[in-house]
């Protein structure tokens, strides 16, 4: 029996559709599964009934694309049990759903004149069905016209490059508004959520988990295929120190993953489950 509880579907940057996560969950023991699409909270109900059906408990979750303006750093923030539909979360989320897709449909555009065979109406084909295009969906394309062999290979740094250091940026990086780190917390609260820091290694957001935590942080990602030990020895300190829930999952995204992971690779143990569902009625109490 596993928990897993970093899980991407098709409706944002997955490759697989739920119902081929579910069979892969049944493949692999895992019985608690957390749907964390970016930024939405679709089909989440559907979900939770198709998972009852498999003997599969699915937890509505989130993954909110936050932004640390101090740092100027980008800032994941994971929502567990949360109100799938709920008015906050789609107040906040919806623009940036917005916003990714115009930017994606403008990186195609540049990459279009500068020479590169793909369209437009081929990368929405490999984003169909979801909330919108994504940069997987971009390199997708570009895979089949044989431009790359990988998704996050050299080609994608080149492309999608942000232009630090004093680089020029990639032509086809469009920068995304994100919302408050802060905020993001306060809205799944809101939402009836337990919020959870997303990765802090992978985007070097140590230095904000103090500030996060007057917010309402309740838990921290400690065990994550991007974190080195390095990256889960300070996630655990940070836990210690103020008191958050150590969770962790395989940030699973099927082929469009940074790296190739197993559902369930991370799980964190089912006491997480039950400690995260006894953090959520403290706070319904509070």
């Amino acid at each position: 029996m596993k928990a897993e509880l970093h899980c991407h579907t098709r409706i944002s940057d997955g490759s697989f559709h739920f119902d081929e996560i579910l069979e892969l969950a049944r493949r692999e023991g895992v019985t608690h599964l957390a749907i964390t699409n970016h930024d939405t909270t679709c089909e989440l109900h559907q979900m939770i009934d198709n998972g009852q059906n498999q003997g599969i408990e699915i937890i509505p979750g989130i993954e909110i694309s936050g932004y640390d303006f101090q740092r100027g750093r980008r800032v994941h923030l994971l929502g567990y049990f949360i109100e799938p539909g709920n008015e906050a979360i789609e107040t906040l989320c919806s623009p940036l759903l917005k916003k990714r897709h115009e930017g994606c449909h403008t990186a195609v555009e540049r990459l279009i004149e500068a020479g590169y065979s793909i369209t437009w109406e081929e990368v929405l084909k490999y984003a169909e069905g979801g909330t919108g295009v994504y940069k997987q969906h971009i390199m997708h394309a570009l895979i089949n016209h044989g431009y790359t062999t990988t998704i996050y290979g050299d080609l994608y740094k080149k492309l999608f490059s942000r232009g630090q250091n004093s680089e020029q940026p990639g032509i086809a990086y469009i920068p995304t508004e994100y919302v408050d780190m802060c905020e993001a917390v306060r809205v799944i609260l809101q939402a009836g959520g337990v919020p959870v820091l997303a990765h802090p290694g992978q985007y070097r957001n140590f230095e904000a988990v103090e500030e996060l935590v007057e917010a309402g942080l309740q838990g921290i990602e400690v065990w994550h295929p991007l974190h080195s030990d390095e990256d889960e020895r300070r996630a655990i300190e940070y836990a210690q120190e103020l008191g958050l829930v150590m969770t962790g999952g395989s940030d699973f995204h099927g082929y469009y993953g940074e790296k190739e992971v197993t559902l369930g690779s991370k799980s964190p143990g089912l006491a997480v489950v039950k400690e995260l569902r006894e953090r959520k009625e403290a706070l319904l109490r509070s």
